[in-house]
C-alpha cells in the first residue's frame, strides 16, 4: 500500500512539473491546428448539420426552410424513380466492382512476375484511374460506345452489326460497368504491393512440397493478400456508389434511356438543382451514407469470416 501511495505522489509530481518549453509547443501546435480546425467547422460539420437539418423541411433554396418532419422521409416509399436509381446503383456496384478487383489483381501477379519496364507499365496502368472520373473520359466514352463508335467499327470488320449501346436500355448500363472495371489503377497499385509483401520462403517450401502455381495461389498468395482485398473492397464499393459523373455525361444528364443509367447520386442532383427539392434531396444523402455506412459494417463484420492476418 506504501508503494502505491508513492507513484500516486511520484504521478502527481510529473503531471505538476510540465516544462515552459513543452507548454510553448502546445501553443504553437494549437496555432498551426486552428486553420484545420475552422476549416472542419466551416467546410465539413457545419454543412453536415446543415444538411441533417434541410432533410425535415420543404426548402427549395429561393424561400426559407419550412418543417415538415419526416415528409421527405416518407415519400421515399412511394417515389418510383427512387427505387430505380436505387435498382441501378445496386447493380453497378455488385457487378463492377468484382470484376474490377479481379481484374487489378490478375495484373497485379502479372507485374509481380518482374516484368521489364515495372515502372513504366505501373504508371500506365494507373492512369486510367486518374482519368476515368472525368468528363473527357465520358465524353469519349460516349462517341466510343456510340452507332459510328470504335466498337461498332470493330464489329463491322467481322460483319457484325453494331447498335448505339449508350442509347439502348438492356446495354446502356453496362458500358458504365465497362468504364468503372476500366479504372482498375489504384487497386492494382495496392495489390502489387502487397504482393511484394509476402515472404519468398512460403512459396519456396511449397515448390519443395509439389504444389503448383494454382495450388500456390490458392493456398499462399489469396489467403495472405485477404487483408488487402478486403480494404480494397471498401474503398472501390463507397467510391462507386457517389459515382455520378460518368452517367450524367453519357446520358446527359438525364439517366435515360429509360432511366437505365439513372444513378443513386444522379437522381440527387435532379432533385436538389433541378427540381429545387432541396430538403428531398438532402434526405436523400442521408438514405445514401446509411446504405453506405449499413454495407461497410456488414463488410467488416464478414471479413471476420475470411480475412486474414498473421497474428
Amino acid at each position: 500500500m506504501a508503494g502505491i501511495a508513492e507513484l500516486r505522489k511520484l504521478r502527481g509530481s510529473a503531471s505538476k512539473s510540465v516544462a515552459p518549453s513543452e507548454r510553448g509547443d502546445n501553443k504553437a501546435a494549437l496555432l498551426f491546428l486552428g486553420p484545420w480546425f475552422v476549416g472542419l467547422l466551416l467546410i465539413t460539420v457545419g454543412p453536415i448539420l446543415a444538411s441533417l437539418f434541410l432533410s425535415f423541411t420543404d426548402y427549395n433554396l429561393l424561400q426559407p426552410p419550412t418543417w415538415i418532419g419526416l415528409d421527405n422521409y416518407a415519400r421515399m416509399i412511394d417515389d418510383a424513380r427512387l427505387h430505380q436509381s436505387l435498382r441501378v446503383t445496386f447493380t453497378y456496384v455488385f457487378v463492377s466492382i468484382p470484376l474490377q478487383l479481379a481484374l487489378a489483381l490478375a495484373l497485379a501477379l502479372f507485374l509481380d512476375r518482374g516484368v521489364r519496364g515495372l515502372a513504366f507499365y505501373r504508371s500506365v496502368f494507373y492512369l486510367p484511374s486518374l482519368l476515368g472520373g472525368s468528363v473527357a473520359i465520358a465524353l469519349l466514352w460516349r462517341q466510343v460506345f456510340g452507332t459510328q463508335g470504335l466498337v461498332n467499327q470493330f464489329l463491322e470488320v467481322f460483319g457484325v452489326e453494331g447498335k448505339g449501346w449508350v442509347s439502348h436500355p438492356d446495354t446502356a448500363l453496362g458500358t458504365l460497368v465497362i468504364l468503372n472495371v476500366w479504372t482498375f489503377g489504384a487497386p492494382m497499385v495496392i495489390f502489387l504491393a502487397g504482393l511484394r509483401q509476402i515472404p519468398e520462403m512460403y512459396y519456396e517450401a511449397a515448390q519443395i512440397d509439389g504444389a503448383g502455381k494454382v495450388r500456390q495461389f490458392m493456398a499462399i498468395t489469396l489467403p495472405l493478400l485477404t487483408p488487402i482485398v478486403f480494404f480494397n473492397l471498401v474503398l472501390q464499393v463507397i467510391h462507386a456508389f457517389q459515382s455520378f459523373t460518368q452517367a450524367f455525361v453519357v446520358s446527359g444528364g438525364s439517366g435515360g434511356p429509360v432511366d437505365s443509367t439513372l444513378f443513386y447520386t444522379l437522381y440527387l442532383y435532379q432533385k436538389g438543382f433541378g427540381a429545387l427539392d432541396m430538403g428531398y434531396a438532402s434526405a436523400m444523402a442521408w438514405l445514401l451514407l446509411a446504405i453506405v455506412a449499413g454495407l461497410t459494417a456488414i463488410n467488416f463484420v464478414a471479413s471476420k469470416y475470411w480475412v486474414f492476418y498473421d497474428d
